[in-house]
């Protein structure tokens, strides 16, 4: 059972997404307004953040903005707003996924699971935790931590993915599809676009100068690998 707080100021909304979510087994936390939702999730962080882009107080581009800088948790923006430009810059703030009303239930049930799947330490780990790194980047799958010469990292769970993946086959290049299934879970919206918008996020959080990065490099034509960070 996870804990999910859902930011919505639609109550009829918000009540159909409780219900599905407790018909589920999860813990739902209704919170309708953007400063009660920054006020209790620094009190009590939940599993996983359905976050509502029109809320009133603090809307939810600066709730997210706000909770990326200070915390990992998986965030689910919901919005009516569909443009290209509007999901990627949910993700460029930090969100892990991106639905548009109107919605089905169910299938944002089906983007709840699949996050929380993501954001979960798989058996291996527990088992056989290993620290992956390059130069002074460092990936800790076990504590689910990021550092770069000792300094922590707040990154998104697709983020986290993506740095995993790249650090578990140093030099080897990976198609921006392949990225994108390592990502994505069940979401269908997110496309390679998504790919460059979190690699351009790592290399703001990463890298020494990120226009000339010296761990996430560019393949071109091809997608991105690993570099020595020499």
């Amino acid at each position: 059972m996870a804990r999910v707080m859902v930011a919505e100021d639609d109550h009829k909304q918000a009540e159909l997404v409780r219900a599905y979510l407790t018909h589920e087994g999860h813990e739902a936390v209704v919170v309708t307004r953007g400063r009660a939702v920054l006020e209790q999730v620094r009190l009590a962080p939940p599993d996983l953040l359905v976050l509502d882009l029109m809320l009133p107080e603090v809307d939810g581009w600066e709730v997210c903005r706000r909770l990326r800088a200070e915390h990992t948790l998986p965030i689910l923006m919901v919005t009516a707003r569909s443009t290209v430009e509007d999901r990627l810059l949910g993700l460029d703030l930090g969100a892990d996924d991106y639905l548009t009303k109107p919605y089905d239930p169910r299938e944002l049930m089906a983007r709840v699971r699949a996050l929380l799947r993501r954001a979960q330490v798989s058996p291996e780990r527990a088992v056989t935790p290993a620290v992956l790194g390059v130069g002074d980047l460092r990936l800790d799958p076990d504590q689910h931590e990021v550092t770069i010469d000792g300094v922590p990292v707040t990154c998104t769970s697709g983020e986290f993915l993506i740095l995993e993946t790249l650090l578990a086959s140093p030099g080897r290049v990976f198609t921006r599809a392949q990225l994108l299934d390592r990502t994505r879970g069940s979401s269908q919206n997110v496309t390679e676009r998504t790919i460059d918008v979190h690699v351009s996020n790592l290399r703001r959080k990463i890298e020494r100068d990120p226009r000339t990065p010296r761990y996430l490099l560019t393949v071109f034509g091809v997608g991105y690998k690993l570099g020595p960070g020499a």
